[in-house]
């Protein structure tokens, strides 16, 4: 029965649990490397290039150092409450990996991705001949590799163990740290992001149909108050007729659209160009085509 209950604990272990765990140490190598390359942004372009496959080996030696070999749980699995489980013991207990297991993982990771990074500058040392058979045994290795890799993905997603190759030679798979630990996910972050995403397509959709201008103008008309009547409003309407009500200069070929405002031809021309539906862009008033200024506002402008 204890060895059932130990059984069944471990494979309550989610699939998305291991997947992001392999996640969170990619990310962290891959931001271990970003700040070693900021490190050598002023020196010459592509300094790093020729030794990159070995820089980035020893950014994962070290980690390995200090997370796998020294707890035997990498950042990632430690972020979800995970470690790697000895499974070649056959104690019912929890047994950390050995030396051994951890040296073969990190070999079989870090190891096998330094030689595939490498192995084009390597091949040519060995003679033209010799480059070349060993090229095509490499490429035939890889291809086997990745082809066991796969089948061995699809394993891992119908039992729920071992989703890297490595894991499954050298025997470790990942087991909760804490008893009855269940798996806290927050989605505060998911709905922010959903919300938010959903609010910009409703503005998308809406902004375009909302005449800016006019509700500007609008805006503009009950804040600062309305136009008078009165002797002070012509007074008022005679300055109104010596700007442009886009460009705010004196009116070339000036036009009216209707209401007291003037503007220049061209101004009125390209902005009733560009809005389906004319309305004066300074009080917001309902337009028509714009018109040249007859000759008594003429009068008045002089």
């Amino acid at each position: 029965a204890q060895r059932e209950g130990k059984k069944t604990s471990s494979d309550l272990i989610l699939r998305i649990s291991q997947l992001d765990a392999l996640e969170l140490d990619s990310a962290l190598e891959q931001l271990l490397w970003t700040q070693l390359s900021q490190c050598f942004q002023n020196c010459r372009p592509g300094l790093l290039t020729p030794l990159e496959p070995e820089l980035k080996s020893l950014l994962q030696l070290l980690l390995w150092r200090f997370t796998l070999y020294s707890s035997s749980t990498t950042v990632g699995q430690s972020l979800l409450s995970l470690r790697y489980h000895n499974i070649l013991s056959s104690s019912t207990r929890y047994r950390p990996l050995s030396r051994r297991q951890k040296l073969s993982l990190v070999v079989l990771t870090a190891g096998a991705r330094w030689l595939q990074e490498r192995s084009h500058s390597l091949l040519p040392c060995f003679g033209l001949n010799a480059g070349q058979g060993l090229r095509n045994c490499l490429t035939l290795v890889s291809s086997i590799a990745q082809l066991a890799g796969l089948i061995n993905f699809l394993v891992f997603l119908r039992k729920g163990h071992h989703p890297l190759l490595a894991e499954r030679f050298v025997g470790a798979r990942a087991v909760f740290s804490k008893p009855n630990v269940v798996r806290d996910v927050t989605y505060q972050h998911m709905n922010r992001e959903l919300l938010w995403h959903g609010f910009s397509e409703f503005l998308i959709f809406l902004l375009p149909l909302i005449n800016t201008r006019k509700l500007k103008a609008t805006v503009s008309s009950v804040v600062l108050g309305g136009e008078g009547t009165d002797g002070g409003g012509a007074m008022e309407g005679q300055e109104v007729f010596k700007e442009c009500g886009l460009c705010g200069e004196w009116p070339t070929m000036p036009h009216t659209v209707g209401c007291q405002h003037v503007f220049c031809y061209y101004c009125i021309k390209s902005y009733s160009i560009a809005e389906s539906y004319l309305t004066c862009p300074k009080c917001g008033a309902e337009a028509r085509q714009p018109e040249l200024v007859r000759m008594e506002v003429e009068m008045k402008m002089m």
